[in-house]
């Protein structure tokens, strides 16, 4: 675990002294997962990194779609308990990717749907994923104005509006609410709210969020934030979040 949280491999004292483990266990336990492949050691750079068999296990977690199934049931609820359309996505570089896609009988037809991606920046699950972050991971992924994609194509002068600047106050307006909002940015008429799924690492899993016209009543708007926050909180823990 602690391997997979770091941004490349590292020596085994480096490794002892972050675990508080003496260094002649460290080697022991590195020797055992290196020959099971889990652990690969480089002796140029005396590091140590993640091996083969570390990826097969996220593989496996990719293909079991532990995600979709735990997150599916809460969608699901979220749309019985508001009447409106649900739907949980991962971030994807500087994309969001649909995994679960619930929609509320006689509601708008919407451009989500599994396997669609939209630009982050645009979406409420985008950006409650975005707003979990560390600022060097979200300036990395938006280094300048042309990382703003437009939702159309042909809309250049909406694209242009965009700027890291502009994004960094929208996503602390996120964090200092708890959850987010797009209104009509990905389709007319359209708002979403959504609430970022943390792991146990604290970074954004997933984001839960659900669909409803701009013109809703106040009382939906209302219960629409308590209603996906609730469901995210559900799946963080259920994976194990930190939150």
């Amino acid at each position: 675990m602690h391997l997979a949280a770091q941004r490349g491999p590292v020596p085994a004292a480096t490794i002892a002294h972050a675990l508080g483990l003496p260094r002649s266990t460290v080697y022991h336990l590195l020797a055992v997962m290196q020959e099971r492949g889990f652990v690969v050691h480089l002796p140029e750079e005396r590091r140590y990194g993640l091996g083969i068999a570390a990826f097969e296990l996220s593989s496996g977690f990719s293909r079991q779609q532990p995600l979709a199934r735990l997150g599916r049931p809460l969608v699901a609820a979220l749309v019985d308990r508001l009447g409106e359309s649900g739907h949980l996505a991962v971030l994807h570089g500087r994309d969001v990717l649909y995994l679960v896609e619930e929609r509320a009988p006689r509601r708008p037809s919407l451009v989500t749907d599994v396997g669609v991606r939209l630009p982050a920046h645009l979406t409420a699950t985008g950006r409650a994923m975005l707003a979990e972050l560390p600022p060097a991971q979200l300036r990395a992924l938006y280094p300048d104005r042309a990382a703003f994609e437009s939702r159309h194509p042909s809309a250049e002068a909406d694209a242009a509006e965009w700027s890291y600047g502009r994004l960094k106050r929208v996503l602390a307006d996120v964090r200092a609410a708890g959850w987010s909002a797009e209104l009509g940015e990905v389709t007319g008429g359209l708002a979403s709210v959504g609430v970022a799924v943390v792991d146990h690492l604290g970074w954004p899993a997933a984001a839960i969020a659900v669909t409803y016209p701009e013109d809703a009543p106040p009382e939906l708007q209302a219960a629409a934030v308590p209603a996906v926050q609730d469901a995210a909180a559900t799946l963080s823990r259920r994976i194990g979040g930190a939150r």
